[in-house]
């Protein structure tokens, strides 16, 4: 009895050794794994393929502008404008050298208002929310400035993909610079129109409405406008040509 006693001691002081042996061997692998995974180099970012150079045109189905303001500090009060045109002179080889111009019409905003505006809004002239931003002076004031306009100034690359395109923004009649941080995502040429290849691009910017007059309700509502805009653009001359 005590030989098998003093066996099974033996047995359990030796699986014991083994598991604290094996412990801060596994912990200095799985150490050395990691150490290695954080060194590692990051992944070099492969830029897309460029589109030719040319004068290219707004394909109005394939962008959006979007535009937000805080709303009390309770959320981001979100709206667009459906109706804008652009002109972007590309220039694949030297940033420098592209252009963009951009008109748009402030009549076309869209709030998505879901609720009956002349009941809550009774003193307004205006049949909706969409009108009354478009068209009240102290609003976009359209009747006055009908168009809003972008003229770049400036177009730098900062990536293999990436870049920003400063340029005059001219809003209720008062022209201020703005900056836009630009991702190029690439060209396709479809089989409908191979001879009209198309490129795009994502951007974000942001400006105060402040600067350029717009001051109601502030600070309640947002001074800061921050900007998301989708695009496509297809070449206003066919590539054959």
């Amino acid at each position: 009895m005590r030989k098998s006693l003093l066996t099974v001691s033996l047995f359990a002081l030796a699986a014991c050794g083994a598991a604290e042996t094996t412990a801060p061997a596994a912990e200095a692998e799985a150490q050395t794994v990691e150490t290695a995974e954080a060194t590692a180099a990051p992944a070099e970012e492969v830029a897309p393929e460029i589109g030719p150079a040319g004068t290219y045109t707004l394909d109005p189905t394939h962008a959006s502008l979007v535009w937000t303001v805080n709303h009390f500090g309770l959320s981001n009060y979100t709206a667009r404008f459906t109706k804008f045109d652009a002109t972007l002179e590309f220039n694949p080889d030297d940033a420098s050298a592209t252009s963009l111009t951009v008109t748009i019409d402030p009549t076309s905003v869209e709030t998505d208002y879901p609720g009956d505006f002349k009941a809550t809004h009774a003193d307004s002239p205006y049949d909706t929310f969409d009108e009354e931003i478009a068209q009240d002076a102290g609003y976009f004031n359209a009747g006055e400035y009908p168009e809003i306009t972008f003229t770049s100034t400036e177009i730098t690359q900062t990536g293999p993909s990436t870049g920003t395109v400063t340029g005059d923004l001219t809003f209720l009649g008062v022209t201020k610079p703005v900056t836009l941080d630009v991702t190029y995502n690439g060209t396709a040429t479809f089989p409908w129109a191979p001879e009209q290849p198309k490129i795009g691009f994502s951007a974000t910017g942001s400006f105060n409405r402040s600067a350029f007059g717009l001051e109601k309700l502030v600070p309640n509502v947002g001074d800061e406008v921050n900007l998301t805009i989708e695009t496509e653009f297809a070449m206003a001359v066919p590539a054959a040509e």
